[in-house]
């Protein structure tokens, strides 16, 4: 048996999972506590967890998450501290379409969804389908958790949540609208059926006004940059990061930790004063078992789906007279593909880099399908191919270079109950000094989200290894 592990002069931290939520807790302890020794360990051949860059047709393009959300202050303000302000960059268009009846529609505004009164969806939706949704059913008060699927069609129909509140949902959370949560995917609709009010109400508009702001932002080179950054960060800082580690136990050790990781038959053993737990919801219930048995079997109750991500690589003059962002499919019209992206019409770095050739890719996978993600890859990249040439009335495309990743268990399904199965773990995990969690289950599957919870178990770990020094120095 082996033991490792930093100097014990100074405070001793083990991050498990060296994903987006992992690095970042790890950076956020060493910026509060410079003199703390962070190891993270990552099961991964690299770290990012589902942010990532592969090589296709010559150039390095994302093959997860391309963009974040900068509505939300988290991925903003970091970027900003690690990245260049010209590195900075909002896509070109974001004029998205869905495909629906074999036809192609303008996104309608809508609330992750659900469409708002003046909201334009003729066409996308039958006449008598418009007329259900305009007659809005009242409802009574909403008491408990329900799914976003039967809310919202027992209010505005079911056209409306198979044709916009499916694909909408499907491509950010993988999962469907008669399982997911209201409460804890839709807030705001939520507040809406707690208060009584109307679906298609608009948000109340700011009354300075102003240029409006895009949504979204990315990165030169891609949102696939922030891990690297990340991970440059966190070593500049004497941070340790491994990769290919894989963390079998958890163990308490007096008012300590340790860890192991390593085959059974050479085991290894790290301590630490504290441990942070940023893995997928299996693989910390596994964990959290022996520890902290009541948050794991809340995490326990948490599936995750599989999705799959197809890049092509294409001639440029085969897509140039393509218009907008991409695409949404609704899955009742039962197609191969669940979403696709013009990705060098999004990003104008990438049109520039990439010059005769361009990006696209399109999305597979939802919460308990699998049939699709069973094909090979040649496979996969036919479908993709064909299904977005028929979507925009093409010729076949010329394909260059193809790439297939697959993200298996890569988004945690918000199901309904997932604001009171959170709150499950974190009592859980508060009942156990030196122990946090992070990640993409908690509060939200979008990057600033997994930023924030990084962030708030870095901060929280800070703290509970100063009450240590404290008590010691007493």
């Amino acid at each position: 048996m082996s033991s490792a592990g930093p100097e014990k002069s100074s405070p001793t931290v083990v991050v498990i999972g060296g994903g987006l939520a992992g690095l970042t807790a790890a950076r956020e302890i060493l910026v509060r506590m410079p003199g703390a020794a962070v190891t993270v360990l990552d099961a991964s051949d690299r770290v990012g967890g589902k942010l990532r860059r592969e090589e296709i047709a010559g150039h390095l393009v994302d093959v997860g998450a391309e963009a974040m959300l900068s509505m939300r202050p988290e991925a903003v303000d970091l970027v900003a501290e690690l990245a260049s302000p010209e590195d900075v960059v909002t896509p070109a268009t974001t004029a998205a379409r869905i495909w629906s009846r074999g036809e192609l529609y303008p996104l309608p505004r809508t609330r992750i969804g659900v469409p708002f009164a003046d909201s334009v969806v003729t066409g996308l939706l039958s006449r008598g389908e418009e007329e259900r949704m305009r007659s809005e059913s009242s409802a009574p008060e909403v008491g408990e958790d329900v799914s976003v699927g039967d809310y919202v069609a027992s209010r505005l129909g079911d056209a409306v949540v198979e044709r916009l509140v499916e694909p909408m949902l499907g491509g950010v959370y993988a999962g469907h609208a008669r399982s997911l949560s209201l409460q804890a995917t839709m807030p705001a609709v939520w507040g809406v059926a707690r208060g009584g009010g109307s679906l298609l109400e608009p948000p109340v508009v700011d009354p300075q006004g102003g240029a409006p702001r895009s949504p979204f932002i990315g990165l030169v080179g891609g949102v696939g940059r922030l891990p690297e950054l990340l991970l440059s960060d966190v070593e500049r800082r004497r941070g340790t990061v491994e990769s290919g580690v894989i963390v079998r136990g958890l163990e308490r050790r007096g008012s300590g930790w340790r860890v192991l990781s390593g085959p059974t038959t050479e085991p290894r053993w790290i301590e630490a004063d504290a441990v942070v737990v940023a893995v997928p919801p299996p693989a910390a219930a596994r964990l959290l078992g022996p520890v902290a048995p009541d948050a794991a079997g809340a995490l326990g109750e948490v599936e995750v789906a599989s999705v799959g991500v197809i890049t092509l690589a294409v001639p440029a003059a085969e897509v140039a007279t393509w218009e907008g962002s991409g695409f949404l499919v609704p899955p009742v019209d039962g197609r191969g593909i669940k979403a696709s992206t013009f990705s060098s019409a999004k990003w104008g770095w990438l049109a520039a880099e990439g010059g005769r050739t361009a990006y696209l890719r399109a999305s597979v996978g939802r919460a308990g399908e699998t049939a699709t993600l069973q094909r090979e890859d040649g496979e996969l990249v036919e479908i993709a191919a064909r299904e977005v040439a028929e979507a925009l009335g093409a010729s076949p495309l010329t394909i260059i270079d193809s790439h297939v990743q697959r993200w298996g268990g890569a988004l945690p399904q918000y199901a309904v109950g997932h604001v009171d199965r959170v709150a499950r773990v974190r009592r859980g995990v508060a009942s156990v000094d030196g122990l946090e969690v992070a990640g993409a289950a908690y509060d939200g599957v979008g990057i600033p989200a997994v930023i924030g919870t990084g962030r708030a178990a870095g901060a929280a770990t800070v703290t509970h290894l100063r009450g240590l020094t404290s008590r010691a120095g007493e």
